[in-house]
């Protein structure tokens, strides 16, 4: 996740917007008014998003037929409540008492729960009415996901690098020409010079995908991100289901060239991560350079091909090293079927990255190179080892591989899993996943140990989940930068659990994992821009800026915004913000980075359980 500074609708544009301008306008009356965001004199700011209209939180999106359907009501009755559910006629669906939950930690609302999990009638515009008070509307649907699936992944297209971006394909007010080929006033990314004393020659990084906001790229950033996506397809494949992310499934370019769509999508930063690495015959070949940014901060908005910036090569790391291992590795057990030419070329980039960082353990990005672009610093790598074994021994099989695999303290670890997720500096988990899910030479002892410790995580995150007044698989105190991507990371984990086991509680797990961030939550804001009543549309980001200059568009849809951050390591949030409790410390407000910044590494994840969910196959129980 981003360290520092780094809205197209939904079909149900029906009723999106109309809601959330009423939370924007109530929540200016509670804050005296719009604030000025800092460093755009004069430009308004989104107001605290905390003002919710309604007490009766739901996804907003919907609720699958065959899913769990639970909605949290904010109250300090002591005694249950009864529950009506009403079609868009207004007649009742469906009628309960809710059950007393008592105080969520992490929101501090008094809660009770509405479960109409049984009533299992598609329909669009039903609410649920609690007590005289209507949730915001919401559809019960079987495609319910389908367009988030697409929509999530598009994100990637949006933020590509060195390719223009076709109005054919994402609209008019998303189009824009290449980023950072050279053609005035950038300085390109086909000739990039090292930073003083890191190299004397220049490298060509062209292509990849800009991190988050800023026009930043970051292998270890990178490297998480085309995982999941490569990984996504995978699981797909292994569950009968990867056509719907096959070709021409997608808005991109190299739609219908017979390679799966999302496939084409992770090349185009794969490709970007070879070129990252250093070349042969130069002091540390075979390692990858950390990063390639602007050589100062990029102001806001600027456009990507208007950026004027030096670009600059960071010194290579261990752990950008272990991550080209490791997706070049996956790449070349995936893309194996479909390109055997680019596999064979992605294994022997990662043979030779394994080899450098085995020759290189100990070189870490420092923290204090920080300067145009987050540090993405990281002195624990022996996790990056052993998702970089277990990738390289899934692709080839090799005792080599395997015995760093089983040698690796990782292999037997209970932290390789653990309560707050995994991220792009802690990817253990990455190889147990893998472990766990490709068939491979392990001995079965180990097969079920490694398959017995996901679902362990996954009962951990239930149970986690079970004691909220708003389920989400996060601990109180894991309210950090980024919050929203270790919803999705665990929910990953439960989602897992369900494709090992069969066993459904996993898979509600996981939709109501959904339902958090698409609106039941103690901000009753969908955190998915074009998803809900009320959503996100003002992300941090150069470019999708409309909050700053008229004349750019909000994000697309499909983009997660970060979410609640107790850190409150922005101005904005330090504003807005003092004394939130946890899950309260978002506001939808480009200013603040530190909560609500887009960045490939949450899209990723949201883009994995929105295909996930949107998958129409029976569930064993």
């Amino acid at each position: 996740m981003p360290t520092f500074p780094h809205v197209h609708r939904h079909p149900s544009e029906r009723r999106t917007g109309r809601r959330a301008t009423a939370v924007l306008l109530a929540a200016a009356l509670l804050t005296g008014g719009l604030a000025l965001a800092p460093g755009a004199a004069g430009a308004p700011s989104a107001a605290d998003p905390a003002a919710a209209t309604t007490p009766v939180r739901v996804n907003q999106a919907g609720y699958l037929p065959d899913g769990p359907k639970r909605a949290t009501v904010v109250t300090a009755a002591d005694q249950p409540l009864v529950w009506q559910l009403r079609s868009a006629s207004g007649a009742v669906a469906a009628a309960g008492r809710t059950v007393v939950r008592g105080t969520d930690t992490a929101s501090g609302d008094a809660t009770h729960v509405a479960d109409f999990s049984a009533h299992r009638k598609a329909g669009s515009e039903y609410v649920l009415v609690v007590d005289g008070q209507s949730s915001a509307p919401f559809d019960i649907r079987a495609d319910l996901y389908d367009g988030l699936r697409s929509d999530s992944l598009a994100f990637f297209y949006h933020q590509r690098s060195g390719t223009p971006i076709d109005a054919s394909l994402v609209g008019p007010a998303y189009a824009r020409p290449a980023g950072h080929l050279g053609v005035a006033p950038n300085q390109g990314d086909t000739r990039v010079p090292c930073q003083a004393g890191v190299c004397d020659y220049e490298q060509d990084v062209r292509g990849g995908w800009y991190d988050a906001g800023d026009h930043g790229k970051y292998v270890v950033n990178g490297g998480i991100s085309v995982w999941l996506l490569v990984d996504s397809f995978a699981r797909a494949k292994r569950a009968g289901t990867a056509s719907a992310l096959g070709d021409s499934t997608q808005r991109i370019p190299e739609r219908g060239n017979g390679v799966p769509d999302i496939l084409d999508e992770a090349r185009w930063e794969l490709d970007f991560l070879m070129r990252m690495q250093v070349p042969k015959g130069k002091p540390l070949a075979g390692m990858a350079f950390h990063k390639i940014h602007d050589a100062a901060w990029t102001g806001i908005p600027t456009r990507p091909e208007l950026d004027p910036q030096p670009r600059e090569l960071h010194r290579p790391s261990t752990a950008a090293t272990l991550n080209l291992a490791a997706t070049a590795a996956q790449c070349a057990r995936v893309f194996r079927p479909y390109d055997p030419a680019y596999a064979k070329r992605c294994l022997s980039v990662a043979r030779t990255a394994w080899t450098a960082a085995r020759a290189n353990p100990g070189l870490y990005a420092p923290e204090s190179d920080s300067t145009g672009g987050g540090p993405y610093n990281d002195t624990q790598v022996t996790d990056d080892f052993y998702w970089a074994a277990s990738e390289l021994y899934a692709a080839t099989g090799e005792r080599a591989y395997r015995d760093a695999v089983t040698s690796s303290p990782w292999h037997t670890s209970d932290s390789a899993l653990t309560p707050t997720g995994f991220n792009w500096a802690d990817t253990a988990a990455l190889g147990r996943l893998t472990l766990a899910t490709v068939p491979n030479g392990l001995p079965a002892s180990d097969i079920r140990r490694v398959r017995a410790s996901v679902t362990a995580a996954a009962d951990g995150h239930l149970a986690t989940m079970a004691g909220q007044g708003y389920p989400v698989p996060l601990p109180a105190g894991g309210y950090v930068w980024g919050s929203n991507s270790q919803v999705t990371n665990n929910a990953i984990v439960m989602a897992t659990a369900h494709a090992l086991t069969g066993r459904q509680r996993y898979r509600d797990g996981v939709l109501e994992s959904m339902d958090y961030l698409l609106g039941r939550n103690t901000l009753d804001l969908s955190y998915v821009t074009g998803y809900g009543d009320a959503y996100a549309r003002n992300q941090h980001h150069r470019f999708w800026a409309n909050q700053y200059d008229a004349s750019l568009p909000n994000p697309p849809a499909g983009s997660l915004a970060g979410g609640p951050n107790s850190g409150l390591q922005d101005p904005v949030a330090q504003e807005h913000l003092a004394g939130c409790a946890p899950a309260a410390c978002y506001i939808d407000d480009i200013g603040s980075y530190s909560t609500n910044e887009v960045t490939i590494n949450w899209n990723a994840p949201l883009a994995w359980l929105a295909a996930f969910a949107a998958e129409r196959r029976p569930s064993r129980t």
